[in-house]
């Protein structure tokens, strides 16, 4: 097996495992948790769902599935956010199951890794990354970047329901 191949599986591994520990704390919450912050100035799980998928969408699905490349951070931590258990559930298993489809498009052609998607769209430059970046260093960047909101999600819950069953 060579490294891109063990690279792939090892991020399968992660965003598999993410999406599995936040459909397990979203099934475990209330509404009113789901829309909770811990202070005025903090996000809510809905905040950080809504910036999960913002994730996915601008970086995963806009060069793969033909969303639109928009961007709406202002959205995504909109304060009082709003969003039902079952809209929780719904668009975070879309935005893992899209990084996770990607992904399997890479194990199938590990040399797609190397791939720009961007190339062909306008000119933007966003956290570090633009229009040469590869889709390498668009996974790694998440990589990086939504396990630390998988992370916030838990500890929100944990606020809220003081233990999680994770069985």
């Amino acid at each position: 097996m060579d490294s891109s191949s063990i690279l792939i599986d090892l991020l399968l591994n992660k965003y598999n495992a993410d999406q599995k520990w936040t459909r397990k704390v979203i099934e475990q919450l209330s509404e009113e948790d789901i829309i909770w912050s811990p202070t005025p100035e903090s996000n809510s799980i809905a905040n950080l769902i809504t910036h999960i998928s913002g994730a996915a969408r601008y970086w995963f699905e806009a060069a793969y599935f033909g969303a639109p490349l928009i961007e709406d951070r202002s959205n995504e931590f909109e304060r009082g956010l709003h969003m039902s258990k079952e809209q929780a559930l719904e668009i975070s298993e879309k935005s893992y199951d899209c990084i996770i489809q990607v992904l399997e498009m890479m194990k199938a052609d590990p040399k797609r890794l190397l791939e720009q998607p961007y190339l062909h769209y306008p000119t933007f430059n966003s956290a570090r990354l633009n229009n040469h970046s590869t889709i390498l260093e668009m996974l790694l960047h998440q990589f990086r970047h939504l396990p630390s909101h998988t992370g916030q999600i838990i500890y929100i819950a944990k606020m809220r329901k003081g233990s999680l069953v994770w069985d």
